[in-house]
């Protein structure tokens, strides 16, 4: 039986035992199969990972690490870990990985773990700036837990001031520095960070979940020979399952093994290690690195041709895969646009963006991301007509319209069936 039937046998049974549930996974499929879906951290699985993550290795414990587990019974389960940190540590050249956080702010969490203690100063890029919450922003444990102090964009660029960063880190000493966020749609300096941690003797943190499958596909610059820890999830950009890695030299393997297990965690979700592995191989392909150089020609592009319709893209465009829009100039709010774009088949979310005056929960962006499209084979050449189709809601919205939705929506979906998602079984 093929991938495709495999996958409709399982829903099969799941609509027998609980049709509600079903229902909305098939709505679910729907929804993404014909939705163009430009939320920067979302993207498709392959079938491969999709399958690999319902398998019975749910069913299985594991706590400890292969060769040194507190349950019986790991005769298959440890090999896969084994092979899911030597395919990490072979794509992206490092001594040490360890595959078993759950999540990128677990993964995080770890790292303080490892590497200081309660009402320590950590120096991470401001949340409404573009960093996230677990590099010591206020509402988050992290925040609470130790001292947080951050650091933002150039009012004029948009971009990091490393002459700031390196100021607030001599005044302020951290023990912890963050590069990288979660609306960076730069290049990351991370030799220059790494300059800025030697001076004042911190442990420097690449937290590259959004662009770690271009770091894969090798149309980003590696962090590895600058910091002492890669931390990233195993989605987005890279393509695989919902989890995340914590990446080093040999140095501070002992110390980031403890920090996540027994330190943060009891078992690994074994079927997610599976399905991390299947993506670690999918990322070592040419077809993977042909991938990643398209989504940020995708990006480049689709930037270029929004701002030929006047949008206002925080720092002038994008290096990545990613594009952060600040709407004030066209008067309309980031909710009501987001919100109206999804109404119109078109899939982003809100964003405070740099020296935002309106709350976050309402603020005057939104943010977009290619990697998704990228995945159903929209090239360039499609730009144009996604920000025609961008540009036609806002404007609608800013005149109290709502006469492009049901157009747009048409011609999305029209446009999306003959680009099939891969790992959807529609």
């Amino acid at each position: 039986m093929d991938i495709h039937g495999h996958v409709t046998n399982r829903h099969h049974q799941l609509a027998a035992v609980d049709p509600e549930i079903a229902s909305l996974v098939r709505a679910e499929e729907l929804l993404q199969h014909d939705t163009l879906r430009l939320i920067p951290s979302e993207n498709y699985v392959s079938a491969a990972v999709l399958e690999a993550t319902g398998t019975v290795l749910t069913n299985k414990y594991s706590e400890g690490y292969p060769g040194r587990r507190y349950y019986e019974g790991q005769q298959n389960v440890d090999p896969i870990e084994i092979i899911a940190r030597e395919r990490a540590q072979s794509l992206f050249g490092v001594d040490h990985a360890n595959v078993q956080p759950y999540s990128g702010s677990p993964a995080n969490l770890a790292v303080y773990l490892a590497f200081a203690k309660p009402g320590d100063t950590v120096l991470g890029m401001s949340l409404p700036m573009g960093g996230h919450l677990t590099h010591g922003w206020g509402v988050s444990a992290t925040g609470t837990w130790f001292r947080g102090v951050r650091y933002g964009v150039r009012a004029d660029t948009g971009r990091t001031d490393l002459d700031e960063v390196r100021d607030l880190a001599l005044r302020e000493r951290p023990r912890i520095i963050f590069c990288g966020g979660t609306a960076v749609p730069r290049t990351v300096d991370f030799a220059g960070f790494a300059s800025i941690a030697r001076e004042v003797d911190a442990t420097l943190v690449a937290d590259v979940s959004h662009i770690a499958g271009l770091i894969a596909g090798g149309v980003h610059p590696s962090p590895v020979d600058h910091v002492d820890v890669v931390s990233t999830t195993t989605h987005k950009t890279l393509r695989g399952p919902r989890g995340a890695m914590l990446l080093c030299g040999r140095e501070h393997a002992k110390a980031i093994d403890k920090a996540v297990f027994p330190g943060l965690q009891g078992g690994p979700h074994n079927h997610t290690t599976a399905a991390i592995a299947v993506a670690l191989r999918e990322a070592a392909t040419d077809d993977f690195r042909t991938y990643a150089r398209q989504v940020v020609a995708n990006a480049r592009r689709l930037g270029e041709e929004l701002a030929a319709r006047d949008f206002d893209l925080v720092s002038g465009g994008t290096d990545t895969h990613l594009l952060l829009i600040d709407l004030s100039r066209r008067g309309v709010a980031g909710k009501p646009a987001a919100k109206a774009l999804d109404r119109a088949g078109i899939v982003v979310n809100h964003n405070t963006v740099p020296f935002d005056r309106r709350s976050p929960f309402d603020p005057s962006g939104i943010r977009i991301g290619t990697p998704a499209l990228t995945s159903r084979g929209l090239t360039e050449e499609h730009m144009a007509l996604v920000a025609r189709w961008i540009d036609r809601v806002v404007s609608d919205v800013a005149a109290g319209s709502e006469g492009g939705v049901a157009t747009v929506r048409a011609e999305v979906r029209e446009l999306l069936a003959g680009y099939p998602a891969p790992g959807l079984p529609v």
